[in-house]
């Protein structure tokens, strides 16, 4: 890592965030498996604590299922306002040791330090003085990964988690890509990692053997990316003030809706998160997009765009409500509404210190 033109990318990812901060704020919950939801009968698992994961619980997971895993899991609502500010205050921590800041969501980030600010000895070093400013000064705690690109740096991260840190050097990159099955890869999904078995490519040792043809062949422009990162490369920078592509909201309903007044209340609520957040951070798109989830869980979605931006709160409900409509009369009851903005109009682009989650 300290070779002449060495890039020093540290991967932060906060542990359990959100789950760790209603642990933290909420003492009879430290312990105890937690899962920050909107409750067990209905909806999914948007964060689970350690203690909730050893049980099989995992975000995404639809809550009845999680607590047939775990019977004593603690549901917990989520306050996005808190993690929000939380998230500032590591966000203010990174900037005391870099200006190339990639924020990925509220509880992860790439640095690249490869311009030593503290003059600190190693990469490692200003990795570990960020995470014990992180546990006191926020009471949490973070996992890192340090590696000379950021594919590496993130795949560094998960090996010592929780409240740990790994480093891959460049002349252990290649192997130790060639040591992990592909569905570890980050910007593998389930999908993809599935196509590349069918192909007998199980480890990246596998993905190493293939030529850059045959990669391009049955992966598209992808391919390259994947003939790269088979050997230890990543060409992507550290790329600050990340341009957010879209704004969305969307709730579960306590119990399936068939009256379409119910379902139109539960849109408004949601163009109304959106609003707030366009109107905070002045970006304005002229994309909204109804999504809607059945309750035998099919999913639909209606978008209209518009000539101009969506600069009211009054124009984006009466788009939502008429994409809504759209879908009468219901051939059944509706689980889920969701209404999100994108299409941002690039003269009124402000960058953003920390993107929204979820």
């Amino acid at each position: 890592m300290s070779a002449p033109g060495t890039r020093k990318i540290i991967h932060v990812d906060m542990d359990a965030f959100y789950a760790s901060v209603e642990q933290r704020d909420d003492p009879q919950l430290r312990g105890k498996p937690v899962a920050v939801g909107h409750g067990a009968k209905r909806g999914v698992v948007v964060a689970a604590s350690y203690e909730a994961r050893k049980f099989g619980v995992r975000s995404a997971m639809p809550s009845t299922i999680a607590i047939r895993h775990c019977p004593d899991l603690i549901f917990v609502r989520p306050r996005f306002d808190v993690y929000r500010s939380v998230s500032q205050q590591v966000r203010n921590i990174f900037a005391d040791y870099t200006s190339l800041i990639e924020p990925l969501s509220l509880d992860e980030a790439y640095l690249d330090v490869t311009e030593n600010l503290r003059q600190l000895a190693t990469a490692s070093d200003t990795a570990a003085e960020i995470r014990d400013r992180i546990r006191q000064e926020t009471n949490l705690t973070a996992s890192a990964g340090i590696s000379y690109n950021k594919f590496l740096a993130k795949l560094a991260s998960d090996m010592r988690k929780p409240d740990g840190q790994f480093v891959i050097p460049p002349h252990k990159g290649a192997a130790f890509v060639e040591s992990l099955p592909v569905d570890k890869f980050h910007g593998v999904g389930r999908v993809t990692a599935e196509k590349l078995n069918t192909l007998g490519i199980y480890t990246g040792a596998d993905l190493k053997a293939k030529s850059l043809d045959y990669l391009e062949k049955n992966f598209g422009k992808s391919g390259a990316w994947y003939y790269a990162i088979a050997r230890g490369e990543d060409p992507c920078e550290v790329r600050p003030n990340r341009e957010r592509k879209s704004c969305g909201s969307e709730t579960t309903f306590p119990e399936d809706r068939f009256e379409p007044s119910h379902i139109e209340a539960g849109v408004i609520e949601m163009a109304d998160e959106v609003w707030q957040w366009c109107e905070n951070n002045q970006r304005f798109g002229a994309t909204v997009t109804v999504k809607i989830k059945y309750s035998d869980f099919r999913i639909i979605t209606r978008s209209k765009t518009i000539g101009g931006p969506i600069n009211s709160r009054k124009l984006l409900h009466e788009l939502s409500i008429g994409l809504t409509r759209s879908i009468l009369p219901l051939s059944s009851s509706i689980r889920l509404v969701g209404v999100s903005v994108s299409s941002f109009q690039a003269d009124e682009l402000q960058q953003l210190a920390l993107p929204l989650s979820d």
